[in-house]
C-alpha cells in the first residue's frame, strides 16, 4: 500500500503554536506516501510564515490553502481544501490534534470501500498541553507506558484508547451512527465526499458541520467504520470557542435528518471549479 497517496487535510486559526506540533508529527509518520494541506480559516501572518518556514523542511507536500477571516467556518475552508487534493482518500482532522507516528499507517488499514472512517480522540490537560508546547516534547512518539503514566498524573483524559485491539467485524455494527462522529478525526474517500457536494458551507460559527457531513453520507449509502482501539489523536486544550450560532447550526442538523431524499449540500463543491 506504499504506492497509495493520502491527503489529510488540517484545518487551523491563528494558534500557530499548535499547528507546528501538528505537523511535526505528520513529519514523522511511517507511512511517506502523503501530502498536507493546511486549511487555514482566516489566520493571521504568522502562520503565513510558520508554513513557509516548514515547507523548507517538509518531506511531503506541504500546500496552504486560506480564506478570509469572515468568523468561524470551517465547512467552507475544508471544502477548498479538498479541491487542492490529489489523494483519493481524505483524512481531516484539526490543527490542535497531534497524530501518532503510526497515525497514516493504521488508517490505511482501516480504509474500506463504501465507509468512512470516524475515530476519537485523547484530551490533553490544561498544564501538560502547557507543557508540550513549551517543552517542545514529543508526544507523538511516546511508547504505553509513558501514557499510562501521564494518565496516572492526570495530563489526558483517558488510556483506554491507546490499546491496540482487532475488533474484526466489531468496527462495522454501528453502520448509520452519526453521533460521536467529529471531523477532528475523519476520513472519507473523496469520491464519496465529491458524491455529497461536500460540506455544507450554510453551517457557520461554531458546531454540527461535521454531524451535516456525515448524517449525508449515511443517506447515500456510506457505512460508519470505528478507528477506535486502532490510533487515536491527541487533543491539545484550548478554550471553548464562541457558540452563538450552536442553536442555528442544531435546527439545521435537525432539518437535514428529516431530509431523505438529496444528500447532497445546498451550498457545498458546486459553487467552485474543479
Amino acid at each position: 500500500m506504499s504506492d497509495i497517496l493520502i491527503s489529510v487535510i488540517v484545518t487551523t486559526y491563528n494558534w500557530p503554536e499548535a499547528l507546528r506540533v501538528v505537523l511535526r508529527a505528520l513529519f514523522c509518520q511511517t507511512h511517506k506516501n502523503f501530502e498536507i494541506i493546511v486549511a487555514d480559516d482566516g489566520s493571521t501572518e504568522k502562520t503565513q510564515q510558520l508554513l513557509i518556514d516548514m515547507q523548507k523542511r517538509a518531506p511531503v507536500p506541504l500546500h496552504h490553502v486560506y480564506q478570509p477571516n469572515q468568523g468561524f467556518r470551517a465547512a467552507a475552508i475544508r471544502n477548498k481544501a479538498s479541491l487542492k487534493a490529489r489523494g483519493d482518500t481524505l483524512l481531516f482532522l484539526d490543527g490542535d490534534c497531534i497524530p501518532p507516528s503510526n497515525f497514516i499507517e493504521q488508517h490505511l488499514a482501516l480504509r474500506t470501500p463504501g465507509y468512512f472512517v470516524a475515530g476519537n480522540r485523547i484530551l490533553l490537560s490544561q498544564a501538560f498541553t502547557v507543557k508540550v508546547l513549551s517543552e517542545d516534547l514529543r508526544i507523538e512518539t511516546w511508547p504505553f507506558w509513558r501514557w499510562m503514566v501521564a494518565w496516572l498524573k492526570g495530563h489526558c483524559n483517558r488510556i483506554l484508547p491507546w490499546l491496540r485491539l482487532p475488533l474484526g467485524h466489531l468496527r462495522y455494527l454501528r453502520p448509520k451512527r452519526w453521533r460521536g462522529a467529529m471531523g477532528c478525526h475523519l476520513a472519507i474517500w473523496r469520491k464519496d465526499l465529491l458524491r455529497i457536494n461536500g460540506w455544507e458551507e450554510k453551517f457557520e460559527g461554531w458546531g454540527y458541520e461535521d454531524s451535516d457531513l456525515v448524517i449525508r453520507l449515511i443517506q447515500a449509502g456510506i457505512k460508519r467504520k470505528e478507528a477506535r482501539f486502532s490510533v487515536p489523536l491527541l487533543h491539545l486544550w484550548h478554550p471553548f470557542y464562541s457558540r452563538d450560532k450552536a442553536s442555528d447550526n442544531w435546527e439545521r442538523l435537525l432539518k437535514r435528518q428529516k431530509c431523505l431524499q438529496d444528500p447532497r449540500s445546498e451550498q457545498g463543491l458546486n459553487q467552485y471549479e474543479f
